[in-house]
């Protein structure tokens, strides 16, 4: 097979290179004639589809496939021509732009096929359609650029055949994002913003009503899958899911349409995006009449969203409400009467002239092919008479894209051509050349509008806002409610006057459209498993935390210092518990206290004014006094242990227990000592009281108190107590405490007390039994018992409390304590001085009066 494929290519070059030395043109292939034509110095193109459709051809792949049979005539495209005429003939006109030159133009039929479109541009980039067989090819009448075409897939082909040669593309209705793409398309340019704008701009309007649950439509070609992709992606950004996206072609089966209508029948949301070509919502809109799809809310493109035909079709209110971008209204002077003018068409194109008056007029010419319903074309017909989708002008601004087309290329060659008073060339530039230009060309029309393009052959997007209201001759009417601008900051592009809006059903609130109702403030959003993300359950915010906002996605951690309110939308301060005056706990507590300390006080009198009673001497005076001023100083210290911790008040409150309890201690121990020695004083030869008088008495006193003293400053110089937040016991209070610092400073301070403790104790415990009436051992020893019972009982009690009850437990000790001593020790003594004085002698004292027994 290798020696046959070498043949062929050696044939085929020989073929090529035949060709190539040849100066005569040779045809490839049918003609192809402009329906509209003008001759001039220069060409501009036009291509416009002047038939929506075309006969479906049997292609048997045998023979060559007939000629394409164009079918339903178009009035836009007339519009499209109009304004291309309109433009060129102003120019020629101009004696400042272009002087000297004349413009020219040819004008063909694309029949809304991408083939035919590719076949008519590369004849007007040939230039030698006219061109006798066998004539010499010297291109004489190549176009310079070309105006065209209306859709996006067109003008992708086009773009993509000519782009190699550099001929200029500018289209005025082309918005597909993907002819951005100057790698791709480097030789196109449009005079419409391109889709990557629209879709942005509905996305952020779709977001801004509040619909984040939505249908989409799309017409399932370059300008509804690239334009409706964008959305998407946008939309997703913005929290907008979309429930279902449905391709449409005008070339779809029954079975297809009729799976459409189903979905969205069976759908939840109650919006529709529709990304759609004038042509393609035209047919949708009988099968959503025939299957009852009505009371949506529809969203639009410049697609359709202005097409007063789509509007007048609708004669069942299916797009009542509808919103959408258009390209914002431009006044073009003279435009809409010369468009209206039919004159120029008839001088421009005979054929397709007559074509044109009999679809306007619904007439016939041809009296042989004319059938009896049909009227006969008398040539006289008016205009006015008439009104169709030729009449109409709401596709003005895109009327005037076409204008601002050909004057891009008028003033791009006025520069290159360095035209002046006159223009000293009529040379045509180069393809390559003139596209250069034409990508920087900035001017401004008649109007003063701006016209330039961006670094991908773009201009500024700005769009209006267009919803359909009826009117009560129950027609539809294009109202502006609302602007979009893509130069502005982000939050400033949208701008939307919503009271003007008519919605769905012509109702006056924005219609809801959410896979999930909104989650209040206080509550989370959690994505609904396998669903998309507007699809959620409300979640309460666990305890501490809060939302603030409505649809929430996660919940904020409060502060230490705060805790979430019960609706848990705010952080609130956090309840401060301590042992206060003001509650009942520390009231009584207080009240205690005072009580113990009063009693103190009385017996401390009662002990003053009998301090020369025998009961009263017998007992150590010194020590007993000295008892109760450390037993008041007992009663009182508790307080400190009351009320709102502080640094002075942390340090104070367990220094001073300690200190006064070990003085209180160390009383207690002396006068144990003192009976001790006193009963071996009694013994013969003994002189134990000596070495244990007053002053030792004292010294003892001091000595004990003073070890505790150190441990104090010791404890206070290296970790003293400090006020303290507890935020681990309860997560919704703070219990405010103090913190003990160095906890071995205070078990050494408790340590040593109820190491004293013990010690009176067990000195009490051996001397209860002395022989004397008054044995003050025996009540010490009792005192001591409850006093080492209640501090044993403390520890467990203590560790284990919460909050302000620790605090109160240990005020409870104290309290016991100091009660246990005050009324074991001295209210016996009380009892005999007050009721039994005939007991308080000496004698009595000494056991020397007998019993009544």
């Amino acid at each position: 097979m290798e020696p046959v494929f070498a043949l062929l290519h050696m044939v085929m070059a020989i073929i090529n290179f035949s060709r190539a030395n040849e100066t005569a043109c040779n045809l490839r292939g049918e003609p192809v004639y402009p329906q509209l034509s003008k001759d001039g110095d220069i060409i501009v193109g036009g291509i416009f589809p002047f038939h929506s459709s075309w006969e479906i051809r049997d292609l048997s792949y045998v023979a060559a496939p007939p000629p394409l049979k164009c079918m339903s005539l178009d009035f836009r495209a007339f519009q499209y021509s109009q304004s291309l005429i309109f433009a060129i003939e102003e120019i020629n006109n101009s004696s400042s732009l272009l002087p000297g030159v004349s413009l020219g133009y040819k004008i063909y039929d694309t029949c809304s096929s991408m083939a035919r479109g590719v076949k008519v541009a590369m004849a007007l980039i040939n230039g030698n359609d006219n061109m006798p067989q066998g004539g010499v090819c010297t291109k004489p009448d190549q176009v310079q650029a070309i105006i065209g075409d209306t859709a996006s897939s067109p003008c992708m082909a086009i773009a993509k055949s000519i782009g190699p040669f550099s001929f200029p593309i500018i289209s005025h209705y082309a918005t597909c994002e993907c002819l951005s793409d100057k790698k791709k398309y480097p030789s196109f340019l449009r005079t419409i913003p391109s889709d990557y704008h629209q879709s942005r701009a509905l996305a952020e309007m779709v977001k801004h009503f509040g619909w984040t649950w939505v249908g989409a439509l799309r017409t399932d070609d370059d300008y509804g899958n690239s334009g409706m992709a964008t959305f998407t992606k946008v939309a997703e950004q913005l929290g907008v899911c979309l429930e279902y996206s449905l391709p449409f072609f005008r070339t779809y089966s029954q079975e297809k349409i009729l799976r459409i209508a189903e979905q969205i029948k069976s759908s939840t949301s109650r919006v529709i995006v529709a990304f759609l070509a004038h042509w393609d919502l035209e047919i949708l809109l009988h099968v959503f009449f025939e299957h009852n799809i009505t009371g949506y809310q529809w969203v639009g493109t410049e697609g359709w969203i202005s097409d007063s035909t789509v509007a007048a079709l609708d004669k069942h209110n299916i797009l009542q409400g509808a919103i959408g971008l258009a390209i914002p209204k431009t006044k073009v002077t003279g435009l809409k009467d010369f468009i209206l003018d039919i004159n120029p068409l008839k001088s421009a194109g005979s054929a397709i002239f007559t074509k044109f008056w009999e679809a306007m007029f619904q007439c016939k010419y041809d009296v042989q092919k004319n059938t009896v319903d049909t009227p006969v074309c008398t040539g006289k017909e008016k205009l006015s008479e008439v009104e169709n989708t030729f009449t109409d002008m709401s596709l003005l601004p895109i009327f005037s894209n076409v204008y601002k087309g050909v004057y891009a290329v008028a003033h791009t060659l006025h520069d290159l051509l360095g035209c002046a008073q006159t223009c000293p060339t009529k040379k045509q530039p180069d393809p390559l050349t003139f596209l250069e230009h034409l990508k920087r060309v900035r001017f401004k029309t008649k109007e003063g509008e701006e016209v330039f393009f961006d670094e991908n052959g773009d201009p500024a997007a700005k769009y209006e806002i267009i919803n359909w209201q009826t009117t009560k001759e129950h027609q539809h009417e294009f109202f502006t409610v609302g602007l979009y601008d893509s130069s502005f900051p982000p939050h400033d592009r949208l701008a939307v006057n919503m009271a003007t809006i008519r919605w769905a059903q012509n109702r006056d609130q924005v219609p809801v459209s959410v896979c999930s109702e909104s989650c209040s403030p206080g509550t989370r959003k959690a994505v609904q498993k396998g669903k998309p993300i507007c699809c959620f359950d409300c979640i309460q915010c666990a305890e501490g935390e809060i939302s603030n906002i409505t649809d929430s996605v996660t919940c904020e951690q409060c502060t230490q210092d705060y805790w979430s309110n019960p609706y848990r939308d705010k952080c609130v301060k956090k309840e401060i518990e301590y042992l206060s005056y003001n509650e009942i706990m520390g009231i009584l507590l207080t009240t205690i206290s005072i009580i113990g300390a009063f009693m103190t006080v009385i017996i401390a009198i009662i002990f003053f004014r009998y301090k020369d009673t025998p009961i009263v001497k017998a007992n150590n005076s010194e020590l007993s006094f000295l008892l109760l001023f450390s037993l008041a100083l007992c009663f009182l210290c508790s307080l400190t242990f009351i009320g709102q911790p502080s640094d002075w008040s942390c340090m104070l409150r367990h220094t001073a227990f300690g200190i006064i309890f070990v003085l209180c201690i160390s009383c207690v121990l002396g006068k144990t000592i003192v009976v001790l020695m006193a009963f071996r004083a009694t013994l013969p030869g003994s002189n134990v009281m000596k070495w244990f008088g007053p002053p030792q008495q004292r010294l003892s006193v001091l000595g004990f108190t003073l070890i505790q003293v150190l441990i104090c400053i010791l404890w206070l110089t290296i970790s003293p107590p400090f006020p303290f937040k507890n935020l681990k016991h309860y997560k919704e209070k703070i219990i405010l405490e103090c913190h003990l610092g160095s906890a071995i400073g205070f078990w050494a301070v408790l340590g040593y007390i109820g190491l004293l403790a013990l010690l009176c104790f067990v000195l009490a415990f051996l001397a209860r039994k002395l022989p004397d009436n008054f044995n003050e051992a025996k009540f010490i020893t009792f005192s001591m018992l409850i006093f080492c019972a209640v501090w044993i009982t403390f520890i467990p009690a203590y560790v284990s409390s919460p909050g302000k009850f620790t605090v109160a437990v240990e005020i409870f000790a104290i309290l016991a304590s100091s009660f246990a001593l005050l009324f074991c020790i001295f209210l016996p003594k009380c009892y005999v001085i007050l009721l039994k004085p005939e007991k308080n002698s000496k004698k009595h004292m000494m056991g020397k009066i007998p019993s009544k027994t």
